[in-house]
């Protein structure tokens, strides 16, 4: 990654260690830049009907499940957390059907008016104009993502991993994810996804959100899944999406382990 098309884009948004306040600007020059190396884009005008079918497109002919796990484990000894939402982007729409936006509305709305979007947990919107971009993609070179469920951001996140080299996978990465995994069989029942975070510490390096994103990561691609969804959240002010029932009595889907890490383990 670009060390000065980086740093652009860092500094369009954080500033001090938090937020930048007072709008977000750039030189002309910056952003042309920050775009030539992939790391900020013009505003987005697309359908959702059109972002589900380059999503298609990008599952059936450019990126394969190997190619999105080879992606994550390298992140974990290296700390390149822009490698690892692909994960759970891939996971959320890799079986999402071709439709459009209005054939099924959602009887239900959780997520989306749509209704298979709806089903997959997508937040979607019927028409994408001038969407942001840049702000999404910051957040996703910083903590990994946090819009991990944005239909618009999953297909961010997918289209830029395609455009990276080929990942290794090292023995750092599989004994880091092996000891994630014992400590996950670790918890007690009560724990929560707060004492899962805590588990994790010494396990790779990261800090706390970095911890928090993987731990989502992992729930929308069903490795760690609540089994009961009506549990009350555990914790204060957390902002847990996917892991805000979770409880270490759930443990991980030794399905979705054997799924996306089998050869590995």
């Amino acid at each position: 990654m670009d060390r000065k098309a980086k740093k652009i884009l860092f500094d369009t948004f954080w500033q001090s260690g938090g937020w930048r306040r007072g709008g977000y600007t750039y030189t002309e020059e910056d952003f042309q830049y920050a775009k030539s190396h992939g790391l900020m884009f013009d505003p987005l005008n697309l359908s959702h009907d059109q972002c589900v079918q380059r999503l298609r497109q990008l599952h059936q002919e450019v990126l394969t499940k190997d190619v999105i796990v080879e992606a994550f484990l390298h992140s974990l000894s290296t700390r390149k957390v822009h490698l690892r939402s692909a994960l759970s982007s891939w996971a959320l729409t890799y079986d999402l059907p071709m439709h459009t936006y209005a054939e099924r509305p959602a009887e239900q709305r959780s997520y989306s008016a749509c209704g298979d979007c709806n089903d997959h947990k997508l937040m979607s919107n019927k028409e994408y104009v001038n969407e942001g971009l840049n702000v999404q993609n910051f957040e996703r070179v910083k903590w990994g993502g946090i819009r991990l469920n944005w239909l618009v951001y999953c297909l961010l996140d997918l289209e830029c991993l395609s455009k990276e080299d080929p990942f290794t996978v090292s023995d750092a990465d599989v004994e880091i994810l092996k000891r994630m995994i014992e400590a996950i069989d670790s918890c007690e029942d009560k724990d929560a996804a707060r004492q899962l975070e805590k588990r994790w510490k010494d396990i790779f390096p990261a800090n706390k959100n970095e911890r928090d994103v993987i731990m989502e990561i992992w729930g929308y691609a069903g490795l760690l899944e609540s089994k009961d969804d009506y549990r009350k959240e555990r914790g204060r002010g957390t902002d847990f999406m996917s892991m805000a029932t979770w409880r270490g009595e759930d443990g991980y889907s030794h399905e979705k382990v054997e799924y996306y890490f089998g050869r590995y383990l």
